[in-house]
């Protein structure tokens, strides 16, 4: 039997992207999820793929995008919840704040959908004690927010280049897509030690030893290069994970599927200028490589074995607001 890996999509979609970026005229909400949920359902159909959509709850509660979320449970896919603003400083958030931005995305997510999440991913990897607290309060299964890679800071500094921002914007996302500790995290499953109980930690995996990311956009960029060398450098890690026992979880965003032409607004975007038809090819030799090495589920059905496991470390989380002094996580 392959061992399992699980496999998400973060359905972040155009507005939420211009509103991170500093882009004026996010707030009227433009979407692409009209265009990119069929074209993902059909790509995933006809791989016999089932995976977890993480949804914003702000889509969500929009009567316009209502049909093409209430297609993602009836393909047989999970739905979690990736917050309801999208705000990658929701660390900064007071415990009533997650209490009300979790709920209030669960409703809009359920009436969208029928489908209740139990797990959750935070917007640009953002996490905090407070956040796992609020989510054990909650019910949840899981928690799938971590990144443990080291270069989180350069792709911050790359991704503000083009950005629009003033001082409190910056301020509020200086730990967009993490901190150089992050790599010092376990790149396998774990439980966050949580007052008297746990919550299982699922992180989108990074390649075993030098902890770089492996997700689809990453190869996508690496395929305006070589695509030889996106295909060599995401064998290479498939490789890494089933030698260090691994079932990796990867990750999956809506601007693998898009093409300029279906989203020229967001053409700051790495990978952008990669032909459509070039990127799906990628994502398609990328999840038959996934699919070769490992029996690839929606990430609620790897946690629910993984929840089953007694062997996993359990972590005592340590998170600092930013600009304080971050301490890495001890294990117990």
């Amino acid at each position: 039997m392959k061992p399992v890996a699980s496999l998400s999509l973060d359905l972040d979609n155009q507005w939420s992207y211009m509103k991170t970026h500093g882009d004026a005229g996010w707030d009227s909400y433009t979407s692409y999820l009209d265009v990119v949920v069929p074209r993902v359902l059909d790509f995933l159909a006809t791989r016999g793929l089932r995976i977890t959509f993480f949804v914003v709850g702000q889509d969500a509660a929009l009567e316009r995008n209502r049909e093409a979320l209430a297609a993602l449970p009836a393909a047989g896919h999970e739905v979690g919840n990736h917050s309801f603003r999208h705000e990658p400083w929701l660390h900064l958030y007071s415990e009533d704040e997650l209490q009300t931005e979790l709920e209030r995305a669960e409703d809009a997510i359920t009436a969208a959908t029928g489908y209740r999440p139990t797990g959750f991913r935070g917007p640009g990897y953002s996490l905090s004690e407070t956040t796992l607290r609020v989510l054990v309060q909650r019910g949840y299964q899981y928690d799938a927010s971590t990144l443990p890679t080291y270069i989180g800071p350069v792709a911050r500094a790359f991704y503000f280049r083009t950005a629009r921002l003033d001082d409190e914007q910056q301020r509020e996302r200086s730990q967009l897509f993490g901190s150089f500790r992050d790599g010092m995290r376990p790149i396998g499953p774990y439980r966050w030690s949580v007052g008297d109980t746990t919550l299982l930690e699922l992180p989108v995996t990074t390649m075993p030893l030098v902890k770089v990311p492996i997700h689809v956009s990453y190869l996508l960029y690496l395929s305006a290069y070589s695509p030889a060398l996106a295909r060599l450098y995401f064998t290479t890690a498939i490789t890494a994970c089933r030698l260090a026992g691994v079932g990796p979880s990867i990750l999956l965003h809506p601007l693998d599927f898009l093409g300029a032409r279906d989203v020229d607004a967001l053409a700051f975007f790495p990978g952008m200028a990669v032909p459509l038809e070039r990127k799906l090819q990628t994502v398609a030799t990328a999840l038959e490589l996934l699919t070769r090495s490992f029996d690839v589920r929606p990430v609620g059905e790897h946690a629910a074995e993984l929840n089953r496991r007694e062997d996993l470390r359990v972590m005592t989380p340590r998170f600092h607001h930013p600009g304080a002094p971050r301490v890495g996580e001890a294990s117990r």
